[in-house]
């Protein structure tokens, strides 16, 4: 594995005008949102179903499931603010350096700390659609599903207010697409410079984008990821924030 070090990655990035990041739960682990593959996270502890939670199938059956992990996930993220890492992010992209985020996270984070083109390939709260009409519901935050599944008759599912059918947020099931991941592709292929940020590398079709990059790779994570070393691919197993507040340093902003 080829390491950098932090002033090389700053110079990796003064060099660069269309930076694309790559970002998974690593990148808000600091902030106070657990990993689910993590040590304490949800496939390990098993206190939720995760195929009942998360699978399509099971939401349409019984939605509560889904719920019952919302009403809990959303108390937990409500007050949780960025990391010093998506706040940099936000920096370059208002420097005219990022051309964009892909996260896989649903936290809703980069778009928290600044960042406006976010591209997130499993979804988020931000936005619900009606099962029943079919009625989309935008520019949603986590005070509107704290109250929705509080006020709801049928607590803590929350109905669409037009036909009483089940709101589901538009976050990616298994057993559904991910969100634009042509647009991911062709923003990885047309950067020059990768950073993968806080993400193993073990979830398709996340892990298959490095592969479509021309340009060199920066992947700062703790623990193994499952992409091979290869020409201009970086790997640094670091703290995020600890890494990039050199870089910043090293960059001269602010």
């Amino acid at each position: 594995m080829q390491p950098i070090s932090p002033a090389d990655c700053a110079a990796l990035i003064r060099g660069s005008r269309s930076i694309a990041a790559l970002t998974g739960a690593g990148i808000s682990t600091a902030a106070g949102i657990p990993d689910f593959r993590g040590p304490k996270g949800l496939y390990v502890t098993r206190r939720y179903d995760p195929e009942k939670t998360f699978e399509v199938r099971w939401f349409r059956r019984k939605p509560r499931w889904f719920y019952q992990f919302s009403n809990d996930f959303v108390a937990a993220v409500k007050d949780i603010q960025p990391t010093f890492s998506h706040r940099f992010l936000a920096e370059l992209e208002r420097a005219g350096q990022l051309a964009g985020i892909i996260t896989q996270n649903i936290d809703m984070l980069h778009q928290r700390a600044g960042s406006r083109n976010v591209i997130e390939l499993h979804g988020s709260y931000g936005s619900a659609t009606c099962m029943g009409c079919g009625k989309v519901f935008t520019g949603l935050d986590y005070a509107f599903w704290q109250q929705a599944m509080t006020d709801s008759s049928d607590a803590p599912v929350v109905h669409c207010s037009c036909c009483d059918a089940v709101l589901k947020p538009d976050i990616v099931f298994f057993g559904e697409m991910v969100n634009q991941f042509d647009r991911a592709e062709q923003l990885v292929q047309h950067c020059d410079l990768l950073l993968v940020l806080g993400s193993s590398l073990q979830v398709a079709p996340a892990s298959q984008l490095p592969y479509s990059c021309r340009a060199p790779i920066v992947v700062v994570n703790r623990g193994q990821v499952a992409l091979p070393p290869g020409e201009e691919r970086y790997f640094v197993d670091a703290d995020l924030d600890g890494y990039f507040a050199q870089c910043r340093e090293r960059l001269g902003m602010g």
